[in-house]
């Protein structure tokens, strides 16, 4: 059973940038691709990015292309979303989710953190 804890939420303006980290509880996690999700309030939840551990691959939703910044460091079993010019719409929990599945982008994984609040409002 992999552990995900994420951190780094937290209540900004738009244009205000925030960096979100993941931490597994197992380094085999690591195997396999990282995503982060976002469930917007009243919504479904959505992929955001995913990251391969080795060879550092990225792939990203359209709505956070050019904005956001998903990275892994290996030796601290640690995903990273760095997220820049943040908007409104970008108001959500997010998530991070191990061992992902079923090709590139993967479709499914495994395990799931709790999730960490991001709040975008003037």
């Amino acid at each position: 059973q992999v552990q995900l804890v994420e951190s780094g939420g937290g209540a900004v303006h738009p244009g205000d940038s925030l960096r979100l980290s993941c931490v597994a509880s197992e380094r085999t996690s690591t195997y396999y691709p990282t995503g982060w999700f976002r469930q917007p309030p009243g919504k479904e939840r959505e992929f955001v990015a995913a990251v391969k551990w080795r060879g550092g691959d990225t792939y990203y939703a359209d709505s956070v292309k050019g904005r956001f910044t998903v990275s892994a460091d290996y030796a601290k079993n640690t995903v990273y979303l760095q997220m820049n010019s943040l908007k409104p719409d970008d108001t959500a929990v997010y998530f991070c989710a191990a061992r992902g599945r079923g090709g590139w982008p993967p479709y499914q994984y495994d395990f799931w953190g709790q999730g960490t609040q991001v709040t975008v409002s003037s």
